[in-house]
């Protein structure tokens, strides 16, 4: 046998002496942040509202709308085709694969095949696999802050360190490349952007997104650019980015994506990763591994949505600009003094008036005061005591006015 290098017994740890031989949980996932959606829900968990004041759920980005109804018939006639319950290749199913690559070459005017697209159970699986390809425990990932929380987890729990790249409110909550490279030493493997943002809404330009790439590729890193709210972008004639239609973007870009939200799909979990197809190739053991593939109705939902949903989708993105328009103008007539840090896609992300309490105080408050569940700016990170996360893209634009009341309403209770 060989010798084994054993972590030390964590403090608080208990020991019982008639027995050292003691089965113990992973070390790692004790230092790993409760799930931050889960333990919100706990605030109002049993309780009953009444329906003058029914509970505002903001907490978890949901698509405020069902799907369309011909994605439902289809899976419906999907779900009686025994070939369906079968497995998929590793990487998805070859259709699929095609349409996603063709999907993305055509919206980033760029070259994108088959074989460098993988089919996951969902974007954070996606993510994932992404980050247990690069970087191995020891190793840091740079990551803008305030972040996604299961990207932060994701690194906690596979030993990865995670660098923050603090985002001001007076940049527009968008990063900049020059803050990165001076976290970037020996142990760096990658650079993590998210965009649209989660949890800010905030969209970085282009020009941000070419900059990290050129950075990342100057340096040898990864750039692990995440787009699961791409389809919610505002409509125009450039893209977010061109980074497609490098030669040699392979080298670099890991792109991941979900077909969640645009699809209106979070429960049939499915996603994707692009990159090279060396890449794709080791990723597949990690797929085959922690799920072998993505579930097969979900790919063959996510299939139809991208051959016959684009006017749909088109639709959606626009009611969701709406609705993000209308937050902004009902919160601005309420005259709150919640202000807006950052707005777009599912996401405004407030600043809360109350210097001296902490962000949780103020979410538990608003959950079990004013029937209105939002998450705490903490959730995402240091130095997010005074921001709060709402996904206002969960609730119809005629249930917007509500919200922005009671966070006005609020403002007159004794501190929270």
């Amino acid at each position: 046998m060989g010798t084994c290098v054993c972590s030390p017994i964590s403090a608080g740890a208990t020991v019982y002496a008639s027995n050292p031989m003691i089965a113990t949980i992973n070390p790692k996932l004790s230092g790993v942040e409760i799930p931050p959606i889960a333990e919100a829900v706990s605030w109002v968990a049993g309780r009953t509202f009444p329906s003058h004041k029914p509970l505002i759920d903001l907490s978890q980005a949901v698509p405020g709308y069902p799907p369309d109804t011909r994605l439902t018939e289809y899976v419906g006639q999907q779900a009686t085709d025994p070939r369906t319950s079968t497995y998929t290749p590793i990487e998805g199913l070859d259709d699929l694969r095609a349409a996603l690559a063709a999907h993305m070459a055509h919206a980033y005017d760029g070259q994108v095949s088959m074989a460098q697209a993988l089919i996951t159970g969902g974007c954070n699986q996606a993510f994932f696999i992404a980050v247990l390809s690069v970087a191995s425990t020891g190793d840091a990932v740079i990551v803008p802050s305030p972040y996604y929380f299961n990207h932060k987890m994701t690194l906690d729990m596979l030993g990865i360190e995670a660098r923050f790249v603090p985002v001001k409110s007076t940049s527009a909550l968008v990063p900049e490349p020059e803050a990165a490279e001076r976290l970037i030493d020996e142990c760096t493997r990658a650079i993590v952007l998210v965009s649209p943002n989660n949890p800010t809404g905030a969209i970085y330009p282009p020009e941000t997104i070419a900059s990290f790439f050129a950075l990342a590729h100057r340096r040898g890193l990864w750039l692990i650019l995440d787009e699961t709210y791409k389809d919610f972008l505002p409509s125009g004639p450039d893209p977010a980015h061109r980074l497609f239609s490098q030669p040699d973007w392979s080298d670099t870009l890991i792109q991941l994506y979900s077909f969640s939200k645009v699809f209106c799909l979070p429960g049939y979990r499915v996603g994707s990763l692009i990159a090279s197809a060396e890449l794709i190739t080791e990723a597949t053991k990690i797929m085959d591994c922690i799920a072998i593939c993505a579930p097969h109705v979900g790919q063959r939902a996510a299939l139809f949505g991208l051959r016959h949903l684009a006017a749909w989708c088109a639709d959606k993105r626009d009611l969701m600009y709406r609705r993000m328009a209308t937050f902004r103008e009902s919160l601005t007539a309420s005259k709150s003094r919640y202000r807006i840090a950052g707005l777009g896609a599912y996401f405004a992300y407030l600043e809360h008036p109350f210097e001296v309490t902490s962000a949780v105080a103020v979410a538990r408050h608003l959950a079990i005061q004013h029937n209105l569940l939002c998450l705490p700016g903490t959730t995402f990170g240091p130095g997010q005591e005074r921001y709060l996360r709402l996904a206002f893209a969960n609730v119809d634009s005629e249930l917007i006015p509500e919200i922005t009341r009671r966070l006005k309403d609020s403002e007159g209770d004794t501190t929270p």
